[in-house]
C-alpha cells in the first residue's frame, strides 16, 4: 500500500501545507509518495526528496504545469494514480480545487478537512462548522482526501533522502488559460502560516479605525492581520484576511482577537490557536468561551495601553 501526496509549491520551494500533510499521510500506512507537478520545478522537488519520511518524489515537469491550472493538474495526478491506496491534498484553494475533480474521475468518495487519521480507512472530519466531529470510514479502493494542516505538525523539512523519478507529463487540456495573477505583497507573515495572529471585527467601526488601532499591535508582535467576517463584508479589511469557516482555518501560537463577538463560523477557523486572547465590552461575547485569556474593556482604550507596555 502506497500513499500520494500532491505537493503544493511555486516550483522553486514547498509551500508549508505540503509537509503538514505528508505527516497525515505518514499515519496512512505504507509508503509515502510525492507528486512535484509544474515547469522548471526541480528545486521543489528536491525539497521534496528532503523531507523525512518521504520514500520517493514523482516529478512531472512541462509548461501546461506552469500555472498549476486545476484542470492540467487533475490529468496529471490521474495518470500516476494507479497503485495508490489513498491520495492527500492540501485543505487550501488549490487543494479544494483539485480533489473533487479527481475523485470524481476515480468515481470514489471524497473526505474532506480531515483532521485526525483513526485507521488506514478510517477518518475524522468536523462538520456543522466544528461543533461535531464525524468519524468516517471509506471502503473506496482510493481514499481521496483533504487535509487541513492546522491539525498536523508539519513533517520535518531536511534529513530525508528519497530517490526521484520523472513521470511523462501529460498535454495541456486546453480547456483553460491563465490570463494574469495579481499577487498581494506584504512584509507580514502570511496569515495561514503566521505563529501570532491579531484578528479585527465589526467593533472597530471603519477601516480607517481598524488600520489605525491593530497596525501597532502587529507590528510589536511581529504578527499577521486577520478579520472576522463581518469586518471584511463591512469593507473594513480585505477578503484574504477572513479568518473562519468560510475563510482561512488558523492555528497560531498565539491569536488575539479585538472587537470579535465569536460567531459560530469565527470560532470554527481559530479556535484551534494554542493561546486565544480575546478584547470585548460585552461580557456575554462567545469568543470568552474558547478564550484562555480574556479582557471585558473598550478596545480602543485597552489595544493602545497594551502597545503601550509591549
Amino acid at each position: 500500500m502506497s500513499v500520494l501526496v500532491i505537493a503544493e509549491h511555486d516550483n522553486a520551494q514547498l509551500k508549508s501545507a505540503t509537509l503538514n500533510t505528508i505527516t497525515a499521510a505518514l499515519q496512512c500506512g505504507g509508503e509515502v509518495h510525492v507528486l512535484v507537478a509544474g515547469e522548471n520545478a526541480g528545486p521543489a522537488a528536491q525539497a521534496a526528496a528532503s523531507v523525512q519520511g518521504v520514500a520517493k518524489v514523482l516529478h512531472a515537469d512541462s509548461a501546461a504545469l506552469a500555472s498549476q491550472l486545476a484542470e492540467n493538474l487533475a490529468a496529471q495526478v490521474l495518470a500516476v494514480a494507479p497503485g495508490y491506496s489513498h491520495i492527500l491534498f492540501p485543505s487550501t484553494a488549490c487543494g479544494r480545487n483539485l480533489a473533487p475533480r479527481v475523485a470524481a474521475r476515480l468515481d470514489v468518495s471524497q473526505l474532506s478537512d480531515v483532521i485526525r487519521v483513526v485507521a488506514s480507512d478510517t477518518f475524522e472530519r468536523p462538520i456543522y462548522a466544528g461543533n461535531a466531529i464525524a468519524t468516517v470510514r471509506s471502503a473506496d479502493p482510493v481514499k481521496v482526501l483533504t487535509v487541513r494542516s492546522t491539525s498536523f505538525e508539519p513533517a520535518r523539512a531536511s534529513g530525508g533522502t528519497a530517490p526521484g523519478e520523472a513521470v511523462v507529463p501529460v498535454p495541456d487540456s486546453g480547456n483553460s488559460a491563465l490570463v494574469s495573477r495579481e499577487l498581494t505583497r506584504s512584509d507580514r507573515p502570511e496569515l495561514s502560516d503566521a505563529k501570532i495572529v491579531v484578528s479585527g471585527g465589526r467593533a472597530l467601526g471603519s477601516a480607517e479605525k481598524f488600520t489605525e488601532v491593530l497596525t501597532p499591535l502587529a507590528d510589536k508582535l511581529g504578527a499577521a492581520l486577520g478579520a472576522s467576517r463581518a469586518a471584511v463584508d463591512a469593507g473594513y479589511a480585505p477578503n484574504d484576511w477572513q479568518v473562519g469557516q468560510t475563510g482561512k482555518i488558523v492555528a497560531p501560537a498565539l491569536y488575539v482577537a479585538c472587537g470579535i463577538s465569536g460567531a459560530i463560523q469565527h470560532l470554527a477557523g481559530m479556535k484551534d490557536s494554542k493561546v486565544i486572547v480575546a478584547i470585548n465590552k460585552d461580557p456575554e461575547a462567545p469568543i470568552f468561551s474558547v478564550a484562555d485569556y480574556a479582557l471585558e474593556a473598550d478596545l480602543f482604550a485597552a489595544v493602545p495601553q497594551l502597545v503601550n507596555v509591549l
